[in-house]
């Protein structure tokens, strides 16, 4: 099955290209009907630099479903979208995930630029620890247990799980290519990601499944 078209653009690193190279027929065997290959661990040698964990514990968007039944199904993995809530609303979510949890968000006015991102300026949220905890707890787990997070295209979901092992998680696993992918030298996230694998998503949110300060 040929793989779609891969980024050339210079500044690409090698584990980059590796990454690409790797899982970029995950997203064109969905897109036809055909199986996805059995749930498995990111090799961290083919993970760009800035995607990240000290855990080493990645997965693709494609591979986090079969992951999660092969570790017991839902009940026993917190599963967490770690994205603005301006993103959930406009981009939409995924269906099973468990909540939403930003690890930063926009300032209330965005009157402040990220000349370096090209948007406007993301603060880290301070309550992001507490409510993942809020939510563990929801779910009867504990730190020790399964967390999955995922946001746009894998960078701020390393952040988060370094930001969660600080406070004693042990298993948190990132998912590398996001909701939205990794971008295409055409300038559009149609390379990877959740959305591209075909798996569930809607612009419909369930309140419950949202993130309201406390």
């Amino acid at each position: 099955m040929p793989k779609p078209p891969l980024p050339t653009s210079d500044h690409f690193t090698t584990p980059r290209r590796r990454f690409l190279q790797a899982w970029g027929g995950v997203a064109a065997l969905a897109a036809v009907g055909m199986p996805r290959p059995a749930a498995a661990e990111v090799d961290p040698a083919t993970v760009p630099e800035i995607k990240r964990t000290r855990a080493a514990l990645y997965l693709m968007a494609a591979e986090v479903p079969g992951f999660i039944e092969s570790r017991g199904g839902a009940a026993k993995v917190l599963f967490l979208d770690v994205r603005t809530r301006a993103e959930a609303m406009y981009v939409g979510m995924a269906g099973n995930v468990d909540a939403l949890v930003p690890f930063v968000e926009h300032q209330e006015l965005m009157t402040d630029w990220d000349d370096k991102r090209g948007m406007y300026r993301l603060e880290p949220l301070q309550d992001f620890v507490p409510e993942v905890n809020r939510r563990l707890q929801d779910k009867g787990l504990s730190k020790t247990d399964i967390v999955v997070l995922i946001c746009r295209s894998g960078d701020r979901s390393s952040r988060a799980a370094n930001r969660l092992a600080d406070d004693g998680f042990t298993q948190v696993w990132s998912v590398v290519d996001g909701f939205e992918g990794d971008m295409g030298k055409d300038g559009r996230r149609s390379v990877n990601g959740w959305k591209n694998a075909g798996l569930p998503w809607s612009y419909k949110l369930d309140r419950s499944r949202m993130y309201f300060p406390r």
